[in-house]
Formats: structure tokens, C-alpha cells, sequence
């Protein structure tokens, strides 16, 4: 098989919930548990970090993996979901697992593995984790897919556990209430391990305590260390981070949301080093400042064109758009254009309700089973007081903002992390003819 008839293969022989959503979601350690036996066991060749959390959790483990990698360890890094290249999902010191790596383990275990019935996600991790042996990693930074308790990527015994925040998303499968969902995310916390707490206040702070004493775990909260006493966010576009330890930390990650992130790295940087990690100092700063460059991360407030300035960020439910709102009112321009779709199972009325209404909204879809059609969107949009019309691809969408645009006027693009991967596809696929 090619690559690319390899991923077809993946995609339409194995349940993908980003395709198609929770007819593909399989709760339960069961089909993991087996995958491991299977494969014998490979996490256990290497010492792994585990991240949860409603939001932040991909630019936390990319930080942590930056800084891992630039401290000298061989660092893997696995997240989900991808947005250009499946292969995004499989990183070691930031270089993608080869194609030949994917085409190879699918065509060796799809047929031995066939009776265990595993989804996309469980086969794709477990990919991932042999992956990684076959490597040699010293380390992997994994990524939580969906909760936390009974997401497959919780059979792993790691160093140190870390839950980035509770939001409200897929209700679902978590819980209506954010005590639920962080009865969830707490699901990873693992007997006598340390874990990082980034956000967490009232009940839901009460939550991971509860959960901590009862498997004797330590828990440390980022907000009550406070590893940064001061941070503003530079006219470059990138943040300036002050702590006793790391004065003068540039960020990369611009986006208002990111201050709260370097909190839980530099919280969980303390204690690897404490385990008697060797975090060296300019492996931080250099992690903060060129995370991009070094792991691949994209679709963080992502800056794409200036005149007229065009971003997109992944930001996809309450919690993550209210801080992209903040920081759009904060942006000086002419007039602000959003491109904007978002997949059906989300909290789209109240997405819609907390958005600006002085916007000129150029609603679409992107182009997988589980967006929410854009005529749809728009009417939902129409009935929150935005203005706009609809467009059937993102492509279109964008084409239409761009051309409107006066050079000082800004583009948002985002909602949906699908919408972001159907942008960087089309910018991808310019560069490249």
C-alpha cells in the first residue's frame, strides 16, 4: 500500500471520531489493554508525562516536549488530532513519523489485531507508543484524547500527571456539570504519582483534591505556586514572562490563553526537576520561544498575513473562545472579518452568543462528517444578532474575507479545529504548487 492509500484504509476500516464523532468514541480500558499486551508493552520502555484537560493541553505538551528536547532527551510527542498530516500525531524531537513507519505497522497488524476491534484512536496510539520504542525515546509527552478515566491513553504509568483546566465539551461522554467532567479528567491521576493542577477553583478544585488523597497522590496547583509573577503580552505579539527562576522568558504562543499554560509548564518543569529530570535553563527559555520550530505546533493564534493581518486559532468551545473574544477586542483594525463553522456536537449557541456583533461573519463548514452545515450556522449566527452570509467550503469562506478586505481590516478564523485544518491545508496546497 501507498501512504496515502494506507490512511484510507485507516480512516474507513476503523471507527475516526473526528469524522464522525461518538458513533466512534469506545469508553473502557478493554481494547487498549489488549493493544498493549499485544505489543508488549511498549510505553513501559520509556518514561512518559500525561496531559489532560479541557483546553491548553496540546500547547502544554508541546512546551514540555520543546524544553525536554532541548535539555538533550530524546523526546517523543503524541497528540490528537491532526490538522495538515495525520503523521502530526506522532513526533520524536519534533520530526513526524515517517510514512514508511505507518505504511509498514498498518499492513504487520491491522489482520493480527482485527479480533480486539480497536478504534482509529486506540490503534493510532498504540502506533504511537511503538513507535517510540522502536526510537528509543528517553521520554513521551502523551495527550490525553477525550477525559481522562476511560480515554485510552490512560494505561500509561507516567512521571507526572498534569490537568490544564475544566470547560464544558463533549458533555456527552463527560458529564453535563463541571464537577462531572472533572471527575473525569481526575481519572488520570495515578496512585503516588505527582500531578499539576493548571486552573481549578470551588467545587471543581475540590474534585482533584478528593481524587489525590485517595490514591495518596501529590498535587500541586499552578495557581497557588504561581511561577510567574508578572507577564505582558509585547507589541511583537509574543509574551514576556518575569518569574524568580526564569526572568525575562520570552513566550512564542501569543494568545491571551497562554499565560495560564506557561503557569502549568514551569509548575511541572519544578517538579521533573525535583524527579532529578536534567531541565537545563536555556532549554527553557529556548522552549518557550521557539516551540513552533522545534515540535511543529501550529493553529495557536496562529499569525498567517499582515495587511490585512489574517489569524486562526483552534479554540473550539466556551472556554477557549471567551479568552479569543478578549483578544480580538484588544486588536486595532479597520473592520474585523470571521470566518467561522463549527461541528455539531458542540455548545454552538453559546459559542455564538459570547462572539462580537460588530463582525462582518462569513459562515461555513468544514469538510468533515461532523460539521454543522454552514447555512445552518449562519441562521444560528442570524439569530444572535451576527451578520453575515454562508459559504459551503472553508476555501470559499476565506477567498471571500480576503477579498474584502482593506489592508488594516483583520480576518479570524477558527471555531472549530477542523475549520483551522481545512486553512492550513489550503495555505499548505498554495505554497506547494
Amino acid at each position: 500500500m501507498t501512504y496515502e492509500e494506507t490512511l484510507y484504509y485507516l480512516y474507513h476500516q476503523l471507527p475516526v471520531f473526528q469524522q464522525v464523532g461518538s458513533s466512534a468514541y469506545k469508553p473502557g480500558l478493554g481494547n487498549s489493554e489488549a493493544l498493549d499486551e499485544f505489543f508488549g508493552h511498549p510505553h513501559r520502555k520509556y518514561r512518559t508525562i500525561h496531559v489532560a484537560g479541557t483546553n491548553g493541553k496540546g500547547s502544554t505538551s508541546h512546551l514540555l516536549a520543546a524544553i525536554l528536547q532541548q535539555s538533550g532527551y530524546k523526546v517523543g510527542l503524541y497528540t490528537s488530532p491532526h490538522l495538515v498530516d495525520f503523521r502530526e500525531r506522532i513526533r520524536v524531537n519534533g520530526e513526524v513519523i515517517s510514512k514508511e513507519f505507518v505504511i509498514d505497522f498498518t499492513q504487520r497488524y491491522i489482520e493480527p489485531t482485527r479480533n480486539i476491534h480497536p478504534s482509529f484512536f486506540e490503534l493510532t496510539m498504540m502506533m504511537a507508543f511503538d513507535y517510540f520504542a522502536a526510537c528509543n525515546v528517553d521520554v513521551a509527552v502523551i495527550e490525553v484524547g477525550l477525559g481522562g478515566r476511560l480515554d485510552s491513553t490512560n494505561i500509561i504509568t507516567p512521571d507526572l500527571s498534569i490537568i490544564t483546566n475544566i470547560s464544558f465539551d463533549h458533555m456527552q461522554f463527560l458529564g453535563n456539570t463541571l464537577t462531572e467532567i472533572a471527575q473525569e479528567k481526575a481519572g488520570i491521576i495515578k496512585p503516588n504519582i505527582p500531578v499539576v493542577i493548571g486552573e481549578a477553583e470551588g467545587e471543581v478544585k475540590q474534585v482533584f483534591i478528593d481524587k489525590a488523597r485517595s490514591v495518596n497522590s501529590p498535587i500541586y496547583f499552578a495557581e497557588e505556586i504561581r511561577p510567574i509573577a508578572h507577564a505582558t503580552l509585547a507589541e511583537s505579539g509574543k509574551w514576556v514572562f518575569d518569574s524568580d527562576e526564569y526572568p525575562n522568558l520570552i513566550g512564542e504562543l501569543g494568545g491571551f490563553y497562554q499565560e495560564k499554560n506557561a503557569a502549568t509548564v514551569l509548575t511541572a518543569i519544578k517538579l521533573l526537576k525535583q524527579m532529578n529530570y536534567a531541565i537545563l535553563d536555556k532549554a527553557v527559555y529556548r522552549g518557550f520561544e521557539h516551540v513552533t520550530q522545534l515540535t511543529g505546533l501550529q493553529g495557536r493564534w496562529q499569525h498567517l498575513h499582515d495587511y490585512p493581518k489574517v489569524i486562526c486559532d483552534t479554540g473550539h468551545n466556551i472556554g477557549g473562545i471567551q479568552y479569543i473574544v478578549a483578544q480580538l477586542r484588544a486588536e486595532k483594525y479597520r473592520t474585523l472579518r470571521i470566518v467561522i463553522g463549527m461541528v455539531n456536537d458542540k455548545d454552538i449557541n453559546g459559542v455564538l452568543s459570547i462572539l462580537p456583533k460588530d463582525a462582518v461573519y462569513y459562515f461555513t463548514q468544514a469538510s468533515v462528517p461532523r460539521a454543522l452545515p454552514a447555512q445552518e450556522m449562519m441562521q444560528k449566527g442570524l439569530a444572535h444578532g451576527l451578520s453575515g452570509t454562508y459559504y459551503p467550503s472553508v476555501e470559499e469562506a476565506y477567498k471571500k474575507a480576503f477579498n474584502d478586505c482593506d489592508p488594516n481590516d483583520l480576518i479570524f478564523v477558527g471555531g472549530s479545529t477542523f475549520i483551522v485544518a481545512d486553512l492550513l491545508s489550503i495555505k499548505q496546497k498554495c505554497l506547494t504548487a
